[in-house]
């Protein structure tokens, strides 16, 4: 095999491998594909064809993997759409496998389109679109290389270093050229009709369930995965939000857990009223993301309305239905992958304005309630710390920074104890953030002053124009019911704990690649022919109006002829270019021409030695003094000089010299035959 032919199944192969990769990212393949696939790629990458003298046996094994993707389509197990894609990888794998040849590379390009169409109907992740331009690179590299290759005589070593320059600034061209059909050319939001959501790698992390068990070691405190996303209207601006963002609240502790008195308010509403709003209120578009794992939607304390939700999935997204909970939790009635939708809440120094009288009969019962098994001690000890201060906020206050003083933070526990609360406050003397808050709650609920537990996350990092939240922001803190304010927030947890304790470095990694993939959503998968109405608007609109407007007001802004002389001058060194390639020697076409000729030296029956290049014939005949050297001469001084002299041929010269050579061997044979005969 020659090494220009190697290269260009290296390229052909890792550019199905890209395709396959597009569609792999979403998640959504059977893992059985991805090894067979993955087997296939790494054996075809090593040169081994194990499939190149099976064809009919392997078809035959192919169309069994088909039956069985189908069968699990007809059973629900697969989705049609991921089970064609996965069709198409194991196709690919098994011309990867098979003998290199024109049809076969055809197939893989083929076979790598569809694998890459695959992969946008399964995720429009900013990995996709790097997989996707890895793709569109290799195939034109593998491509070009095919076309070069067979240009070249049999036998002739493929010119690689010659032609890789001129190839990849070809290939360079097509992607600008792409990139800018993209941006110009009309088109739809991809979100209009491609799916919104995809599992990715990795299980859910947070989520919030019924209960909340202390003991537990606090492992998701260091986890840095992002699992909500927001932007706020009014836009505070600042980098850091550090905002308490609720879930729900829990009012009902046995000692060992919290649990919610009550039950289901309201079961199918599009738009839920939580509490009364106003005009200061804080708008937020939400979107929790597959790594968030729960139906409990999440909104900036303290929510007064949510609605307007969508279940995203991996066949699209479509408008769902919301349930409200006792504790103020408002779920979403179907589970999805994720999920978007719009927020209103309280400005964040109000309190929540909720009155005891108007909270249900349990729930007002509930926010006094003390287990049966505590600790006399958790009561002596408020009263000592309180020191008579009755005052609600002030006396939560005073607890919160008591704790703070006293107690140390730590996310390593020694697992469930018989009074965790006693253990914390007593003989650990430290804990995380659900020990903090129950320790302030009950030891409020004691002095008897109304409190409840509430979850949920605190934080939000920001990324481009919104803020994320991550599953090492959760955190829990103490409602304190204040009269005439409603519930307040106090957090009796040290301030420094209070959002993830992660690694710093995995958190800016993250951080990194979650603000690459806000501009990958903006300005790829979500744009549209609105923004491209904005992008010629933001060139041609002026950005003040003018000083005089009989004078200036008629013509375009300086950017706009800026953005014309740019233009006008990218189009003269286009020209240019391309009228130095026009001017340049074609070896391609000389090399065709020499293929031509010695296709007729060889039909007349030249005699030739093996590997004697055409130059090398004609000076051998010149040298015996043959009667065709004559013929030959013309035809070699022209290739010569088409190939190396840099004197092109003409149009047309290939075949007026193609027709007089024909017409020289015609004539030069002709007169031989009656000397045989006499002989």
């Amino acid at each position: 095999m020659r090494p220009g032919t190697r290269l260009r199944l290296v390229l052909r192969d890792l550019a199905s491998g890209c395709a396959f990769a597009s569609m792999a990212v979403s998640g959504q393949l059977p893992v059985w594909t991805l090894a067979l696939y993955g087997v296939a790629l790494l054996c075809a990458l090593a040169g081994r064809r194990l499939f190149a003298k099976r064809a009919r046996v392997t078809a035959l094994l192919l169309l069994g993997v088909a039956v069985v993707l189908g069968l699990n389509v007809l059973n629900g197990a697969l989705n049609i759409v991921v089970a064609a894609c996965a069709f198409a990888g194991l196709i690919s794998g098994h011309r990867l496998l098979s003998a290199p040849d024109a049809a076969t590379d055809g197939q893989v390009h083929l076979s790598g389109l569809l694998m890459v169409a695959g992969g946008a109907a399964l995720s429009g992740e900013i990995i996709y679109g790097l997989f996707l331009v890895a793709f569109g690179v290799l195939a034109s590299m593998a491509l070009a290389l095919g076309v070069v290759e067979a240009a070249v005589p049999e036998g002739e070593p493929v010119p690689v270093r010659s032609v890789m320059p001129p190839l990849a600034t070809g290939v360079g061209f097509a992607v600008a050229g792409a990139v800018a059909f993209f941006i110009l050319f009309p088109r739809l939001n991809w979100n209009m009709t491609g799916p919104r959501a995809s599992p990715g790698f990795g299980e859910p992390t947070t989520g919030f369930s019924n209960t909340v068990r202390l003991g537990g070691a606090g492992t998701i405190k260091g986890n840095p995965r992002v699992v909500l996303r927001a932007t706020l209207n009014p836009d505070p601006g600042v980098e850091a939000l550090n905002a308490y963002w609720i879930g729900r609240t829990y009012d009902v502790f046995d000692g060992q857990e919290w649990t919610t008195a009550g039950g289901v308010r309201h079961a199918r509403e599009a738009m839920l009223t939580l509490r009364p709003g106003g005009d200061s209120l804080v708008h937020q578009r939400m979107e929790l993301l597959p790594a968030y794992g729960g139906r409990t939607l999440i909104a900036l304390e303290t929510p007064s309305r949510l609605g307007n939700a969508f279940l995203n999935s991996t066949t699209g997204s479509r408008r769902t239905f919301l349930q409200e909970l006792s504790g103020g939790e408002v779920r979403v009635l179907e589970a999805g992958l994720g999920y978007s939708y719009e927020a209103y809440s309280l400005p964040p120094e109000k309190g929540s304005g909720d009155s005891f009288r108007g909270l249900p009969p349990i729930e007002q019962d509930a926010l006094l309630t003390l287990p049966e098994t505590v600790d006399p001690r958790v009561a002596q000890t408020a009263a000592r710390v309180l020191n008579g201060e009755r005052e609600p906020l002030a006396a939560a206050q005073k607890l919160a920074q008591w704790l703070q003083r006293e107690y140390a933070y730590t996310l390593e526990l020694s697992g469930d104890v018989e009074d965790p609360l006693a253990d914390f406050l007593f003989t650990r003397k430290a804990g995380h953030c659900e020990h903090f808050a129950t320790a302030l709650t009950l030891m409020l609920r004691t002095q008897g002053i109304r409190a409840r537990l509430a979850t949920g996350f605190f934080g939000g990092e920001r990324i481009n124009d919104g803020y994320i939240l991550r599953a090492g922001d959760a955190h829990a803190w103490t409602h304190v019911l204040v009269p005439g304010r409603g519930f307040v927030t106090v957090d009796a947890t040290p301030p420094a704990h209070r959002p993830s304790q992660g690694s710093r470095f995995l958190e800016r990694l993250l951080a990194l690649y979650e603000a690459v993939e806000s501009r990958w959503r903006n300005s790829v998968v979500d744009y549209s022919f609105r923004d491209q109405l904005d992008v010629a608007r933001a060139f041609m609109r002026p950005t003040r109006e003018p000083e005089s407007p009989t004078a200036r007001g008629r013509l375009p802004p300086p950017r706009a002829w800026g953005v014309a002389l740019v233009a006008g001058m990218g189009v003269y060194l286009v020209w240019r270019a391309l009228e130095r390639l026009s001017r340049r020697a074609r070896p391609l076409e000389a090399t065709r021409f020499l293929d031509a000729v010695e296709a007729q030296l060889a039909a007349a029956r030249v005699p030739r030695r093996d590997g004697e290049a055409l130059e090398e014939l004609h000076a051998r005949l010149a040298r015996e003094g043959h009667r065709l050297s004559p013929v030959i001469a013309p035809v070699t001084q022209r290739y010569l000089e088409a190939r190396f002299g840099g004197r092109p041929l003409r149009s047309g010269e290939a075949e007026r010299l193609l027709r007089t050579l024909k017409h020289a061997l015609e004539e030069a044979r002709a007169p031989s035959a009656p000397r045989a005969r006499a002989s």
